[in-house]
């Protein structure tokens, strides 16, 4: 195993035992087609509105009229949210993040469970190295292996402060290998627990109706905010247009301009009827679509404000990427441009889909090349909302999951872990961090007994098997979402407001929906 050549970061992964790709599901999940980003949004003007540098420059009469007129320059205040859609069924359990039996992540696994998670009998969770050291790392708050590819790309791009008001949550949960039939994506449930943005409501990764790889739900899509594709700063930048007003007169100018247009307009309408039931509705309507094109150009008269290539917290020398990052990686830009869309309040959630985790390739340095560009990534979305004192949640996952035989890459990327040999969906999970500004997010429970089940959300069976009867997102993906959905809305306090946005919910009565909340509200 030593001598076997691994898979490029970018290379298509060739696979004898799988058809053709014929599908862009198919092309995602083999790395033959980059994944792309995306954001979902509402109003088109919801996008742009940053609530910490909104220009705030319209006159004192008109300011009453934003809200009147939907115009908000922080959307609509919820916690932004961002989904890693890992295309192709990639490993999450054991080996990134820590998956136990029925007490929790600390509930250890048969030698053989881990083995089939890729960890070998000398690096399972349970021992201490030669010199001391746990295989446990909780720097994070929700517990990694110490050699995660994930943890190890997460770490390398946030700051201690940032980890350590971090925690998270793991769900482990049974979804189908190497299809795009699994309703993952909860983009439109989060919509539907009131995430908005001051220009768009949704961004995703391509432009399909969930806006990645993974299907949404049937039940949640809503066409009225199916996700914007965004997945590089030209397609962020190119989402205002104030027309050719900015290019003639300064911004501050524009801005006068287009009040000027409002006033005309309003004194004209006050002495027109329009002879129809809805006179009222209809002038609304005609006023309103004059004080949004002011309020545009007042807030984005500069588009380059949005351009994340601009912004110093993510590129530069003192940014999360470097200048050569950002240029050389499409994955770094796409996230780049989702995070900062998100994060900022333009956008109320966003999918970055990544392809080619499909990665089941006879060694294991694929596996850990590609988990840790994905912990970057991942890392990048948490340092950037330290860095503008936001609260952000993430969650990551993928479409089924992959197996080890017990042989071993010795190689340097291989890391002496086990190759990963083929698709098993039975070890899959997902996982979920969110970070908070005001500090670590608190776990459910009086003891730290209770906060492991609330921080392991299901459990697995000692061979390393999800056990399908241990939560209702074990075995139905449908439910994963909605358990995803439901923790979203216990971050604000909201939990209450689950039954009655979801009257089809699968997820039982109350009691049981609290054994499958996390944490305490951050909001």
């Amino acid at each position: 195993m030593s001598k076997k050549k691994h898979f490029d970061l970018d290379q298509p992964l060739k696979h004898p035992d799988h058809h053709r790709p014929v599908s862009r599901r198919d092309f995602l999940a083999q790395g033959f087609r980059a994944g792309l980003g995306t954001v979902l949004g509402g109003s088109v003007f919801s996008l742009f509105a940053n609530p910490n540098q909104a220009h705030a420059a319209l006159s004192s009469d008109l300011e009453a009229l934003r809200e009147m007129c939907g115009v908000s320059a922080t959307g609509a205040g919820k916690i932004p949210f961002i989904c890693f859609d890992l295309a192709g069924g990639a490993n999450i359990a054991g080996s990134n993040v820590l998956v136990g039996q029925r007490g929790g992540q600390l509930d250890f696994l048969s030698t053989a469970g881990y083995g089939k998670q890729g960890l070998p009998g000398d690096m399972v969770p349970s021992l201490v190295d030669a010199a001391g050291n746990s295989f446990i790392n909780e720097d994070l708050g929700l517990a990694f292996h110490s050699d995660s590819g994930m943890l190890r790309g997460i770490l390398d791009k946030i700051s201690a402060g940032t980890a350590s008001a971090t925690n998270g949550a793991v769900i482990p949960a049974r979804s189908e290998n190497d299809t795009g039939n699994n309703p993952h994506n909860p983009m439109y449930g989060i919509n539907r627990a009131g995430a908005d943005g001051s220009l768009l409501a949704l961004i995703g990764s391509s432009t399909s109706e969930s806006g990645g790889n993974s299907m949404a739900p049937m039940g949640m899509i809503n066409p009225e905010v199916r996700p914007t594709k965004v997945d590089r700063s030209t397609d962020v930048t190119g989402l205002v247009d104030v027309g050719d007003l900015v290019g003639l007169l300064s911004q501050q100018d524009t801005v006068a301009v287009m009040e000027s247009m409002y006033r005309l307009s309003d004194a004209k309408l006050g002495r027109v009827n329009t002879r129809v039931n809805a006179d009222a509705v209809i002038k609304d309507l005609v006023k309103c679509g004059y004080m949004k094109s002011a309020d545009l150009a007042d807030r984005f008269g500069d588009p380059s404000a949005l351009n994340p290539e601009l912004d110093p917290d993510i590129v530069g020398p003192a940014g999360i990427f470097t200048s050569a990052e950002l240029s050389n990686d499409r994955e770094f830009q796409k996230t780049a441009s989702v995070m900062k869309l998100v994060i900022n309040g333009y956008a109320g959630a966003g999918t970055v889909t990544m392809g080619g985790y499909d990665y089941h390739t006879g060694d294991r340095a694929t596996g850990e090349i590609r988990d840790l560009r994905a912990g970057r990534c991942i890392g990048a979305c948490l340092e950037y909302a330290a860095r503008i004192n936001r609260p952000v949640m993430i969650y990551v996952f993928s479409d089924g999951s992959v197996f080890s035989n017990g042989m071993i890459d010795d190689s340097i990327e291989g890391r002496g872990k086990g190759v990963w040999t083929g698709d098993n969906q039975q070890t899959a999970a997902s996982f979920f961090l969110v970070y908070n500004p005001a500090g670590r997010p608190q776990l459910l429970g009086g003891n730290a007994t209770e906060q492991a089940l609330h921080q392991q959300l299901g459990y697995m069976r000692p061979s390393g098997d999800v056990e399908t009867a241990s939560s209702p997102a074990a075995n139905n993906v449908n439910l994963l979402v909605e358990t995803v959905v439901l923790n979203y809305l216990a971050l604000h306090g909201e939990q209450g407001n689950f039954a009655s946005l979801f009257p089809n919910h699968g997820l039982g009565n109350s009691t049981l929906m609290d054994s499958m909340t996390a944490f305490a509200p951050i909001v």
